[in-house]
């Protein structure tokens, strides 16, 4: 024996399950099920997205048969901070969850250019690789001394540089550039850091070293020089070895030419050492014209 029992379906209950699915920098995907199973008719939603920075509201109505719901929320802001929650329209329960945007990225390309009594930071627009960055933002800058164990908000600008001055010898420091924060500094980019750690010590502070960026041609310019300098004792080597070579066989040859008979006399290698036997002369020269020896 069996009997069939069907439930009420109650519409006061809350929509179970309310999660995110993907959070991006403009944009959330949310998702949430029914109060309760296989719902017979469309069910409508309101869905409200409270700006916990900006302290703006609004409602979105969503509306659905399926048991579960998947909806996105677009117009948002980078970096920013939102209250979702989830009810039906008749306002019964809610279902709420926080959701944080992705901030903007981090300028690239951070580089420091020393000049004499102040230092330079560069980096990249960050409105060539982020559609929603508008230059008219800026970018703050930020510092943090090692030593001192401080951070410094130096200022903003909507330049692609800025200047440092006033740093101390001695001192290292940490420089942090970003999309400029927004609505009491609660929407901010991703910090691009730049470490400057090669300031001299025991030096007048009117003379500020730089920190020097890896630079390929400070290795590149000794290992050339090195190069040259052995290039050079190998010539000088081979040329002196030349010099001797050829006053050695000067002096060889002078050594064994005979004015009498106007001609150079040489021993081969097999009568060397024996002295009684008559070396071969060599007479294939003119009597009337006398050698010369280079």
């Amino acid at each position: 024996d069996y009997v069939v029992v069907k439930m009420i379906p109650d519409n006061r209950l809350p929509p179970r399950h309310l999660h995110s699915v993907h959070t991006g920098k403009t944009f959330a995907v949310i998702k949430w099920e029914s109060p309760y199973d296989s719902p017979d008719q469309d069910m409508l939603y309101a869905v409200a997205v409270k700006d916990l920075v900006r302290k703006t509201d609004k409602i979105y109505k969503v509306k659905s048969r399926n048991s579960t719901v998947e909806y996105t929320i677009k117009k948002l802001e980078p970096g920013g901070k939102y209250h979702v929650t989830v009810q039906l329209g008749n306002m019964s329960k809610e279902s709420s969850m926080k959701i944080n945007t992705v901030p903007l990225s981090a300028p690239d390309a951070l580089k420091i250019i020393t000049e004499n009594d102040h230092i330079l930071l560069f980096w990249k627009s960050l409105a060539l690789k982020e559609s929603n960055f508008n230059e008219s933002r800026g970018y703050e800058i930020h510092m943090f001394d090692s030593l001192m164990n401080i951070t410094a908000y130096l200022g903003n600008t909507t330049e692609n540089f800025f200047k440092v001055s006033n740093l101390k010898l001695g001192h290292n420091y940490s420089f942090t550039v970003q999309a400029r924060c927004l609505y009491g500094g609660q929407m901010c980019g991703e910090p691009a850091t730049l470490l400057y750690d090669e300031l001299g010590t025991g030096e007048d502070s009117s003379a500020t070293k730089s920190g020097r960026p890896t630079d390929v041609a400070a290795i590149v310019v000794p290992v050339l020089f090195l190069l040259l300098v052995t290039l050079g004792i190998g010539f000088v080597v081979l040329y002196m070895r030349h010099r001797r070579l050829q006053n050695s066989f000067t002096a060889f040859a002078n050594s064994h030419y005979s004015s009498r008979l106007g001609s150079a006399i040489f021993s081969s290698g097999d009568d060397l050492g024996d002295e009684d036997d008559e070396a071969p002369m060599i007479t294939g020269f003119s009597d009337d014209v006398p050698m010369v020896i280079a």
